[in-house]
C-alpha cells in the first residue's frame, strides 16, 4: 500500500484510492481477476509502440481533473479513442480514477479492445493511482498494455514491488517524476520507461522546463515521455530537441472541436 505522503491533494487522492481498491477487492477476488488476466492475448508493447521516427502522442481520455474541473464529461471513452486513433497517436492513456477523474475500468476495457482491433494496434495505458498489485492485475484482465506508477505516491519498496509485477503481468511500466531525486529513484529500481509530469503537486502550475532540466540526466536507452502543459506544435517540437521519444497530451485533445486533426496537427 502507500507508504509516503507528499503534503499536497495527491494524499487526499492517494487515501481514496486505497479506500476504493479495498472496496473492489470485496467484489472480485484477485483469484478471479487473474484468471481473467491469464485469458488475455499478450499484451500490444507500450514502449515500442513510442518509438517511432519522431515524437511520438499518446493521447489521453479524460473527462475532468481536480486542478480543471470538468474538461469534456458527456464522452464516450470508444468515440474519443477512435478519433484518436484515426489522427495517428501512437497510444492511448485513459483515467480510470472516478471519483476525481470520472474515469472507469469499463473505459479501459472497451479503448483496449478497440485498440487492439485496429488496423494499427495501439496500446493502452491505465492512468490512475496505483498503489496495490491489485490494480496491476486489473489492468491486464481488461487488456491494458501499461499502467502509470507514480514515484511520488509510493515509498521506494512498494514501487520496487509494483515495478516488477507490472513486468511479471507482462505490461510496461510508465515510471512518473516531477524531480532529479525522484529519477533516481525511478532508475534505482530499473526503469526503462520514465515521464517526466511538468505539473507542480503544490501549486499546480505547469512549466515544459522540467522535461527539458531532466531528460539531460536520462539514459539513452530509457524511452522518455513529456507529461502536462503540451498543447502545440512547437511544445512537442521544443521537447524532442530534448531527447523525449513521446508526449502525452490530454486537456488539449479533450477539449478540440476535432480530436484526430489535433492529433495530426500535434504530430506535424
Amino acid at each position: 500500500m502507500v507508504g509516503t505522503t507528499t503534503g499536497t491533494y495527491l494524499d487526499r487522492i492517494l487515501e481514496n484510492t486505497a479506500s476504493e481498491v479495498e472496496r473492489r477487492k470485496t467484489l472480485r477476488s484477485l483469484v478471479d481477476v487473474e484468471r481473467e488476466a491469464e485469458s488475455q492475448p499478450a499484451a500490444i508493447p507500450f514502449a515500442a509502440a513510442l518509438r517511432g521516427s519522431g515524437v511520438s502522442i499518446i493521447a489521453e481520455i479524460k473527462r475532468a481533473s481536480p486542478s480543471k474541473g470538468a474538461i469534456a464529461p458527456d464522452i464516450i471513452a470508444t468515440d474519443v479513442a477512435r478519433e484518436y486513433i484515426d489522427g495517428g497517436a501512437a497510444a492511448i492513456s485513459v483515467l480510470t480514477d472516478e471519483t476525481f477523474f470520472r474515469g472507469t475500468i469499463g473505459d479501459l476495457q472497451a479503448v483496449a479492445s478497440l485498440g487492439r482491433e485496429a488496423a494499427q494496434p495501439t496500446p493502452v495505458i491505465r492512468k490512475d493511482f496505483i498503489i496495490d498489485a491489485y490494480q496491476i492485475a486489473e489492468a491486464c484482465s481488461v487488456g491494458a498494455a501499461a499502467v502509470l506508477l507514480i514515484v511520488a505516491a509510493l515509498d521506494r519498496s512498494t514501487l520496487a514491488e509494483l515495478h516488477q509485477a507490472v513486468y511479471a503481468y507482462g505490461l510496461d511500466a510508465l515510471v512518473e517524476v516531477h524531480d532529479e531525486a525522484e529519477l533516481e529513484v525511478a532508475l534505482g529500481i530499473g526503469a526503462k520507461l520514465i515521464g517526466v509530469n511538468n505539473r507542480d503537486l503544490r501549486s499546480f502550475t505547469v512549466d515544459l522546463a522540467t522535461t527539458e532540466r531532466i531528460a539531460a540526466r536520462v539514459p539513452k536507452n530509457v524511452t522518455l515521455v513529456g507529461e502536462s502543459g503540451i498543447r502545440t506544435r512547437a511544445d512537442v517540437e521544443r521537447l524532442g530537441r530534448a531527447g523525449v521519444h513521446a508526449v502525452l497530451v490530454g486537456e488539449t485533445l479533450m477539449r478540440a472541436p476535432g480530436r484526430a486533426a489535433a492529433v495530426r496537427e500535434l504530430l506535424g
